[in-house]
């Protein structure tokens, strides 16, 4: 059995605010390394937390989005989701981006768990939600920046493709792991 060590802590020094990127802000940290002494320069991206949203459709199938991403010049299947709203909880803000993104909403929600966005360099959480029959309530409402393709596909589908590598976006995969985690026991 591996012995788990306590490890030493980063001590802060100082902190300065770095420029804003439109859905993160910057900010600098001055951090002792505990190990040797050394003061650090670190890069933080302030963003706030996110939901995600694995919802399901009374025939079985699971809502995904398609949308462009900046970062990889591609389309990436998706699950809904963004950003909480500050002062927003997080399934409030899970019912709002389901309602944006595709024009569904649900009655039926369960938490499917939550993870770090990204810890090396990244503050906030994602939440994953389950969202049980869902059903059309209108039109989506995307922002400015989004292109979304909504697609159904069935639950099967979509478990061989989280299986063979088909979804790109760690927080999609992360809360398809979570959706169908009692399959996988």
């Amino acid at each position: 059995m591996a012995q788990e060590n306590t490890p030493l802590r980063w001590h802060r020094t100082r902190s300065e605010a770095g420029p804003d990127l439109k859905l993160f802000k910057v900010r600098f940290d001055w951090l002792i390394n505990p190990r040797n002494g050394h003061e650090e320069k670190m890069i933080l991206l302030e963003g706030g937390s996110s939901v995600q949203v694995v919802a399901t459709t009374p025939e079985g199938h699971i809502l995904l989005v398609q949308q462009y991403r900046f970062g990889v010049r591609q389309y990436l299947y998706e699950l809904p989701g963004g950003l909480i709203d500050a002062g927003e909880d997080p399934l409030t803000a899970a019912r709002r981006e389901l309602l944006e993104e595709t024009g569904y909403q649900a009655s039926s929600w369960a938490s499917l768990g939550s993870h770090a966005s990204n810890p090396a360099f990244m503050e906030g959480i994602v939440h994953h939600f389950s969202a049980h029959n869902v059903t059309l309530a209108g039109a989506p409402q995307m922002d400015d920046g989004e292109d979304i393709l909504l697609i159904a596909m069935p639950r099967e589908e979509v478990k061989q493709r989280l299986l063979t590598g088909g979804f790109q976006h760690p927080h999609t995969v992360c809360a398809l792991v979570a959706f169908f985690a009692e399959d996988f026991r």
